[in-house]
């Protein structure tokens, strides 16, 4: 048996395969004007609409659809009552044809679902399907520390920290984009940070398990447009801030909890710098999705809609 999955986020189209043990990965980042911050709603949902048909012939050419018994979708950012985006809408309105047309059943899941099964899967962690973990959610819109449960067909995620004002994916493309990167900026400012071994030192804002970056992004921003900037120093120092500050506040997260084992996915995920500190010194059992699986990808959604269907 083998299933289907459509993602089609604020910045990415994507479809996907899976037969449970092996995937196939399908997608493309939506264009962004050089020096924007972002993309409008409207033009990612006419980006999606012309893009998702490549991706499925893509994907088409390298599977067997006598093989497929069910098609997932990413319908929502969050599965919380009001939660919505119009980007989600194109990708809804491909699935169900597909799944009409193959004559097989549509499952419906949030984006944050795919993003937390992607990690999972990813990094082989399957018992946390059993018992309550935590999960890190850090993109480009979101950053939240959450408790969270698989109940049988997506996860039930109370929030128990994370951002009250800019995510920290916003915190890295806001002063990237200052020093004249491409949105999004994280693999440039990377890049840059790889340069030097000493970053600039900026303020962590933490109140427990949540925490603050606007101040800082406006610091580092106004730091950005000075011509005496040091680039590399300015980009470590970035991305140190962030690591520094969510190692305080999911510590902080898994103290309050007494729940030791924490997944994170999501796209600020995958940068090196970030990564490597959260596992030296976070004080339980990290698992990460893996770099290809931790921006937006339908490959959680295909998966998740795997396990709906041997459930049914």
């Amino acid at each position: 048996m083998s299933t289907i999955g459509f993602d089609t986020s604020n910045y990415t189209t994507s479809t996907a395969w899976t037969d449970g043990k092996t995937d196939i990965n399908v997608r493309q980042i939506l264009y962004v004007k050089d020096g924007e911050r972002g993309i409008r709603q409207s033009d990612g949902v006419f980006q999606h609409m012309k893009l998702m048909p490549v991706m499925y012939e893509k994907l088409s050419e390298q599977i067997d659809f006598k093989d497929v018994k069910a098609v997932g979708v990413s319908t929502r950012p969050r599965c919380v009552e009001g939660s919505y985006m119009p980007v989600f809408l194109a990708g809804e309105g491909y699935a169900k044809v597909v799944a009409n047309t193959l004559g097989v059943p549509l499952y419906e899941f949030s984006h944050q679902d795919g993003h937390i099964m992607a990690g999972i899967y990813s990094s082989g962690s399957f018992e946390l399907l059993e018992n309550d973990f935590i999960s890190v959610h850090l993109s480009g819109g979101t950053t939240e520390i959450l408790k969270s449960r698989y109940n049988g067909f997506h996860f039930d995620n109370e929030i128990i920290g994370g951002s009250k004002d800019i995510s920290a994916g916003q915190f890295i493309d806001r002063v990237g984009v200052k020093m004249g990167l491409h949105f999004p900026a994280g693999k440039a400012l990377e890049q840059l940070a790889l340069k030097t071994e000493k970053g600039e030192k900026l303020p962590i804002a933490v109140d427990g398990a949540y925490m603050n970056f606007s101040g800082v992004e406006t610091k580092a921003s106004r730091m950005a447009e000075s011509e005496k900037c040091d680039k590399s120093a300015l980009a470590l120092g970035v991305l140190e801030n962030v690591r520094d500050t969510l190692v305080k506040t999911i510590n902080k997260a898994m103290t309050d909890t007494n729940t030791h084992r924490v997944l994170i996915v999501g796209g600020v995920a995958s940068n090196g710098i970030i990564r490597n500190g959260l596992t030296k010194k976070l004080d339980g059992d990290v698992y990460f999705a893996k770099a290809e699986y931790s921006t937006d990808n339908a490959v959680g959604t295909a998966y998740l809609a795997h396990l709906a269907h041997k459930e049914a």
